[in-house]
């Protein structure tokens, strides 16, 4: 672009949206305006801190003509409603579930497909993955780069920041409880969360299987343009603030060398590869939730069960990597390409 540009973030006090607020920061990300926007049960407050302290006002009263670039952070309720809107005028990068499932708008992890960004004119919609189908695509586009994927199962370990703020404050607040004697309310995800594990993630549809694990199945799918792959999955919810958790077994179309499984995994984008050879050293929420800027593999071994196939465990910090970086990494390719 010419001049910085004008942004917005929608939902600037969710989690995603503070962390968006972040990177921009971070990067040193450069704008001439910046405007935080909240629908109007959150107006009227202020978010960041003394060195950037921006008033948060209202989405409905907002000119989107006012902005060249837009993140929608918060629920697909508000990106629904004024996102199509804010189009018109803006780059959107929508972050929500509500424009994933269209063929016309691109669905763009940074590090795996940004070609996907060059059907986009000076203005229009990006839609971003959910954070498990961005961490998983970014660990088998590598693999599938050179020998064609065939079949993926996966179990993904959610952590509850998933599920916003309120949900991370249940876990808070019933895990002092029960630590105290008392007992948990399970109001969240309809059960206790604190020392339990929930075996489906949003809701459970007429197949049996669960809303996010078809989301995992579509959108790894398309951000890697293979339409044919199968993929079985199960998505279980964990009591863990930050950090999705991913166990894959990737099959593949013929066997794959070891050695060129973790040469691809070593130079993948966003990627970090745990010491394959080390049986104490491999990524932990707890750990890798604090360094938010890769995708981080471990466990790295063969299938024994089949010559072609091979396992790992990933872990990345589904709020900061897997959401706000890959929104900031989309804007700044839109940003930075040619006009």
């Amino acid at each position: 672009m010419s001049a910085p540009p004008r942004i917005a973030i929608v939902g600037a006090t969710s989690l995603i949206g503070e962390a968006v607020l972040d990177e921009l920061r971070a990067r040193k990300f450069p704008y001439s305006q910046l405007h935080a926007l909240e629908d109007e049960r959150t107006g009227g407050t202020a978010i960041g801190d003394d060195d950037l302290k921006l008033p948060v006002g209202s989405v409905s009263a907002f000119d989107f003509s006012l902005a060249d670039l837009v993140f929608f952070c918060g629920r697909a309720a508000l990106s629904e409603r004024y996102a199509e809107a804010a189009a018109a005028h803006a780059w959107v990068i929508d972050g929500s579930s509500a424009f994933r499932g269209r063929a016309e708008v691109p669905l763009v992890v940074a590090d795996v497909n940004p070609g996907a960004l060059h059907t986009l004119g000076p203005r229009g919609l990006v839609a971003l993955p959910g954070s498990a189908s961005v961490a998983l695509a970014t660990a088998l586009a590598p693999l599938h780069a050179i020998a064609p994927l065939s079949r993926v199962e996966v179990a993904t370990y959610h952590a509850v920041s998933g599920s916003g703020r309120g949900a991370m404050e249940e876990l808070a607040s019933e895990t002092v409880a029960m630590l105290s004697g008392r007992k948990a309310r399970g109001r969240a995800f309809g059960k206790q969360i604190a020392f339990n594990v929930i075996p489906h993630v949003d809701t459970l549809e007429s197949d049996g299987a669960a809303r996010e694990e078809r989301r995992l199945w579509d959108e790894t799918r398309r951000v890697l343009d293979a339409p044919g792959l199968a993929i079985n999955a199960t998505s279980v919810r964990v009591p863990v603030f930050f950090g999705h958790c991913l166990a894959v077994h990737a099959g593949f179309e013929r066997p794959v060398d070891m050695a060129a499984a973790l040469a691809a995994l070593q130079s993948g984008q966003g990627l970090c590869l745990i010491d394959p050879e080390s049986s104490t050293e491999f990524p932990t929420p707890a750990v890798m939730a604090s360094a938010p800027d890769k995708v981080y593999v471990g466990r790295l071994r063969r299938d024994l069960t089949r010559d072609q196939g091979i396992n790992f465990w990933l872990v990345a910090d589904n709020v900061r990597k897997c959401a706000a970086h890959n929104a900031v990494s989309v804007a700044q390719i839109l940003v930075n390409r040619p006009q």
